[in-house]
């Protein structure tokens, strides 16, 4: 990782917080004080005037062009590091690692000699969250969750402190504790309406309760709040979400070139990365990964994307140094478990179980840190571990209002592994019908439908599968494939239930013994009469039909 290249390997992360002295004296800052001066410019750019009537001077050194300084500086002053992790903050867009670590310093070292500063505790809370995040680090939640209440201790969040709740929506949320972040987030919306910035973590809070509603209406509202970047990004994601496919490549595609950072144009091409990858355009795919990281050598997300479209290139070597990076660099346990399935895939077996072995471990320290990974869990226990497991872990996560499409795939298909297929299929069904274009889901309702002996729908949703991404999973790919080919070719005509019932063959028609019937014009034949106990003689006015009169010639003489 990549953070701070000045310093030796075991000191790449923020700095530890130092015990706080309750007794030290408080001062509030100045605004944009920090307790770290800013670096000296490399460059002046100031021109000055001497005094009236004395000989003007300029001396070329070293490509730069000085004048005797009179006290003004009229050049603009770069910022530093603290200065840009603070602007991408107030902009709504994300920072690069390098700047998120020397805010995080800045701010502990000021709230050491300014303990009462509620702002600051609140800043570094959420800056806490943010490393968590990008680093996978689950520890630095809990230094969050302690910086945001002594936040809330100094101000409550009923005199004003807003951000400090908006922090703790985002601790929720990175901790997969959606209904808190919702309660959060309400909270602060209902006091503070026009608050921008708590509308992304309302946004990701109704996206994991699976309310898509409440979750597009927060994406306008943050659009109209918010416009440029920061709305662009959020609104892409909403159209992938939903299946648009069109619109979010295109509004992904103005989100990059609107992008003025390197972390964000970074986060940009990632996205059109995940894009491509979804549409089963691995080369494209890899190309915006490789976009990415040559923007942001710290945006490890993209390690783990390339990685799955080398897969899917049959660049396998190639895909197992990308993951190996990736789980070093950003040890998330959904690497581990594709990781894992993709050794299985190559028969690696005991490399397999080693990877399989992290994620447990993982999973374990997780849990202690407060993160609910109940979703990788369950996906890992429904294919490799015990799928029971699985299945309680989901009732327990759709009992907490977490019904998001990912989580009704995963329950679907952890009730079919446990030889519950009827009861899976609804959620199987719940999660295709959310729109979103997910191969995975296609292909768990498949093979659902196919225990069930719906040949025609499991034919159609794994053609789709397969159609959406061919390469969507080194261990789900081929079966899908190998299931499309048992079930053959479907019957000609369409479905048996689908068919016409045949028609009663015609009735024998009564011959007359003088002569030869006379020749008809071919045409369409009557249908045969529905016997009946009275049959009422023809009315005179009516036509007779030529049954009828055929019938009556037969009864004369």
């Amino acid at each position: 990782m990549d953070v701070m290249p000045q310093q030796d390997p075991d000191s790449r992360r923020p700095p530890e917080p130092s015990p706080q002295d309750p007794h030290a004296p408080y001062a509030m800052p100045a605004e944009g004080a920090t307790a770290v001066p800013p670096p000296p410019l490399t460059l002046r750019t100031a021109l000055r005037r001497a005094a009236f009537g004395a000989l003007a001077a300029g001396v070329l050194l070293a490509g730069a062009l000085v004048a005797v300084p009179d006290g003004r500086d009229d050049g603009a002053k770069e910022p530093g590091p603290v200065e840009r992790a603070e602007a991408a903050a107030t902009a709504g867009s994300p920072a690069s690692l390098s700047d998120l670590t020397a805010l995080i310093g800045d701010r502990q070292r000021w709230v050491e000699s300014h303990p009462a500063d509620a702002p600051s505790w609140a800043t570094l809370g959420s800056a806490y969250v943010e490393w968590g995040r990008r680093s996978a680090d689950a520890a630095y939640y809990g230094r969050a969750e302690e910086a945001l209440k002594r936040s809330l201790a100094e101000r409550p969040g009923e005199r004003g402190n807003g951000e400090a709740w908006v922090g703790l929506a985002a601790l929720a949320n990175a901790r997969h504790d959606f209904l808190a972040a919702k309660r959060w987030g309400e909270t602060v919306r209902k006091r503070q309406p026009k608050t921008w910035s708590v509308y992304p973590v309302l946004i990701e809070a109704y996206t994991g309760l699976g309310d898509q509603e409440a979750a597009t209406a927060a994406t306008e509202r943050f659009a109209e709040l918010r416009k440029g970047l920061p709305a662009l990004a959020r609104t892409a994601d909403l159209y992938r979400g939903q299946g648009w496919r069109e619109d979010a490549l295109a509004t992904a595609r103005e989100a990059a070139d609107r992008a003025a950072t390197p972390a964000e144009k970074a986060e940009a091409l990632h996205r059109l990365g995940e894009l491509a990858w979804e549409r089963g355009e691995p080369e494209e795919a890899v190309a915006q990964f490789d976009a990415a990281l040559r923007t942001d050598a710290g945006h490890h997300p993209s390690l783990a994307g390339r990685a799955r479209a080398l897969v899917a290139l049959d660049r396998t070597d190639e895909a197992l140094a990308a993951y190996q990076s990736a789980v070093t660099e950003l040890p998330r346990p959904q690497y581990f478990l594709e990781l894992g399935e993709l050794y299985a895939s190559l028969e690696f077996d005991g490399d397999a179980r080693s990877q399989y072995e992290k994620l447990d471990g993982l999973l374990a320290r997780a849990k202690a840190a407060g993160v609910d990974e109940s979703l990788v869990q369950a996906r890992y226990e429904s294919d490799h571990g015990d799928p029971a497991v699985a299945v309680e872990l989901l009732r327990g996560q759709w009992s907490r209002q977490h019904r998001s499409a990912a989580v009704a795939d995963a329950l679907g298909w952890a009730l079919h592994r446990a030889g519950r297929s009827e009861e899976g299929l609804e959620y199987a069904r719940r999660a295709v019908d959310t729109g979103v274009r997910n191969a995975s889901y296609a292909y768990h309702l498949g093979v659902i439908e196919r225990e069930l002996a719906q040949y025609g729908p499991a034919r159609r949703h794994l053609e789709q599968a397969l159609r959406t991404n061919p390469a969507f999973s080194p261990l789900d790919a081929p079966k899908a494939r190998q299931a499309l080919e048992e079930l053959g070719e479907p019957p000609p005509g369409g479905p048996r239930d689908m068919q016409p019932a045949p028609q009663p063959p015609p009735a024998p028609q009564p011959t007359r013994e003088s002569g030869p019937e006379p020749e008809r014009e071919p045409g369409p034949k009557a249908p045969a009469p529905v016997p009946s106990k009275t049959v009422p003689a023809p009315s005179k006015a009516a036509p007779s039909s030529p049954a009828a009169v055929e019938a009556g010639a037969s009864k004369s003489p």
